[in-house]
């Protein structure tokens, strides 16, 4: 007797789904491990400094100032050995950074910022060596504890390097308070992709010029022109490892003030 069409196609269509089943699990469990960081961590020594919930400090060699609080950072920061800090130039780079040397470590990643610099100690003598934030700290550990994660003191830790990626904000300029006419410094905030900046320049209203800035401390960068600047100001930004150009337009107006933030429309 001859089986139905219909019995034949249910037979193959079952065949293949069992297919499925097999094969599905191995390709997200392929695509997993092609994305997970774990390949690519090293190791390094982590400790923690400031409050045990708080974010390091406020001052830090970067200049961000009281910005490490609010968002994006919200606290997530770390202080960086020479390897991580790099004089200054470092400052803004996004690490993912896991423990599991203690049993209160999570073994889950979490992302930091670089916004200080560890200057002395095991900081200089470990090869890496990240100075979390209480916060930061904290985050590493199992739910509930991380106090006793904190208590640890010096922990051995792994790292990769990641992409910033501050969803939702766009590149900042914060004025230094002691800006004025013939002089401009800047403090350049949530840069996406690098993070660090190599280069950045700078075009008086519509000169088409690019001036180079120097670099002043941390992620501040300056202009002492000897003579009065004409805004609008524009600024052209390299990151620091890709060498990406990024062209942010007229972002500090005619009438600008010293300490005041002024946010562009653009990031990488």
């Amino acid at each position: 007797m001859s089986i139905p069409l219909f019995q034949h196609d249910k037979a193959r269509a079952m065949a293949i789904l069992k297919k499925q089943i097999v094969v599905l699990p191995l390709l997200a469990f392929l695509l997993l491990s092609a994305s997970s960081p774990a390949a690519a961590l090293s190791p390094a020594g982590a400790t923690w400094y400031g409050a045990p919930d708080g974010p390091g400090s406020t001052g830090g060699a970067c200049a961000y100032a009281d910005g490490v609080v609010k968002a994006p950072l919200s606290s997530m920061i770390t202080a960086g050995g020479p390897s991580l800090f790099k004089g200054g130039r470092g400052c803004g780079a996004c690490y993912q950074v896991l423990c599991n040397s203690n049993a209160a470590c999570s073994g889950m990643p979490v992302t930091v910022v670089v916004t200080d610099q560890c200057p002395g100690g095991i900081c200089v003598t470990d090869p890496v060596h990240f100075d979390l934030s209480g916060a930061a700290f904290g985050a590493m550990a199992k739910p509930g504890q991380a106090d006793l994660l904190r208590n640890a003191g010096r922990l051995a830790v792994e790292y990769t390097r990641v992409s910033c990626n501050y969803q939702g904000f766009n590149v900042a300029f914060r004025v230094d308070a002691g800006s004025n006419v013939d002089y401009l410094a800047v403090v350049i905030e949530n840069v996406n992709g690098d993070g660090e900046l190599a280069a950045v320049e700078l075009m008086e209203g519509s000169s088409g010029t690019w001036t180079a800035m120097q670099p002043s401390w941390g992620a501040q960068w300056k202009l002492n022109a000897g003579r009065a600047l004409q805004p609008p100001f524009s600024f052209q930004l390299t990151s620091g490892e890709s060498k990406k150009i990024l062209v942010a337009q007229n972002v500090i107006p005619v009438g600008w003030t010293p300490g005041s933030t002024y946010t562009s429309m653009v990031n990488y």
